[in-house]
Parts: C-alpha cells; sequence; structure tokens
C-alpha cells in the first residue's frame, strides 16, 4: 500500500534538491543566481514595499543573510533601493529594468521546462494538478 504522505515527502525533498544545486538557474543561462531569491521575494510581494527585513522574512532567513542576498542583488543590477516616501527611515527595494527582464526571462524558462514535464499528461490531469499543488502550497503557509 501506497503512503501517500510519503510520496509527496519524497518528492518535496527531490524538488528541494534541485533547488538547492540551482539546476533551474543554470539551465536558464543565469551565471549567478544570488539576486534570484530576492527578486522573487519583491515580485511576491506584489504592491507591498519590501527592505531588507521584509526579504528576510519572506526567505526564512535572519537579517545578515538578507543583507548579504540584497547586496548582491543589488551589484547585479536587479534591484535598486529607494527611500520610503512614508518613512524616510526606510529603504525599499524596487526591481530595475533588469530585475525586471530576468523575472520573465526565468518564468519562461521554468514555465517551459513544467509544460515539458507534463508534455503527455491530459488537460484535466494539468488542470487538477495546478489545482491541488496551489492548495498544497497554500496550506503549508497556514501557521
Amino acid at each position: 500500500m501506497v503512503d501517500p504522505v510519503a510520496e509527496v515527502e519524497a518528492a518535496m525533498v527531490t524538488i528541494r534538491r534541485r533547488q538547492a544545486k540551482k539546476l533551474f538557474a543554470r539551465a536558464a543561462g543565469v551565471a549567478d543566481d544570488s539576486g534570484q531569491q530576492v527578486i522573487d521575494a519583491i515580485e511576491a510581494a506584489g504592491a507591498e514595499p519590501l527592505g531588507v527585513n521584509g526579504i528576510a522574512e519572506a526567505l526564512g532567513v535572519d537579517q545578515p543573510r538578507a543583507s548579504k542576498l540584497v547586496a548582491a542583488a543589488v551589484s547585479a543590477g536587479l534591484v535598486r533601493r529607494e527611500a520610503d516616501q512614508l518613512d524616510g527611515r526606510r529603504t525599499n527595494l524596487v526591481l530595475t529594468q533588469a530585475g525586471h527582464d530576468r523575472l520573465a526571462a526565468v518564468h519562461t524558462y521554468r514555465r517551459t521546462r513544467f509544460a515539458e514535464a507534463m508534455t503527455d499528461w491530459p488537460e484535466a490531469d494539468k488542470e487538477t494538478f495546478a489545482v491541488l499543488l496551489t492548495r498544497f502550497v497554500s496550506a503549508l503557509n497556514r501557521p
């Protein structure tokens, strides 16, 4: 008998290993992906402004690590620092055009790879998988 929770765990470990090896970034032609986590977090935040502390929270890292990641993203030209208009003591991180371009390229690559992985799936299975995976990830984010 198959234990579905164990199967999901094994699949998630495999995904995590691939991410740790930065396989997607390398295959997408991104030589230095140190800023990718930062621009992904900024994009995910939408209209909500993020500073270094927001990046730390979004990535689940401490503030010194977040500062290093942000510095790498700024050095790579993917992000710029901007004074917060409501609180001059705060600095928000804003995507540059290079950051937007990188996101578009990485999204295209990821979506192409995901589509290839599901190429022989019936459309109904793809839709069901999208709904279930999204529900699963949302449930993982609940406290």
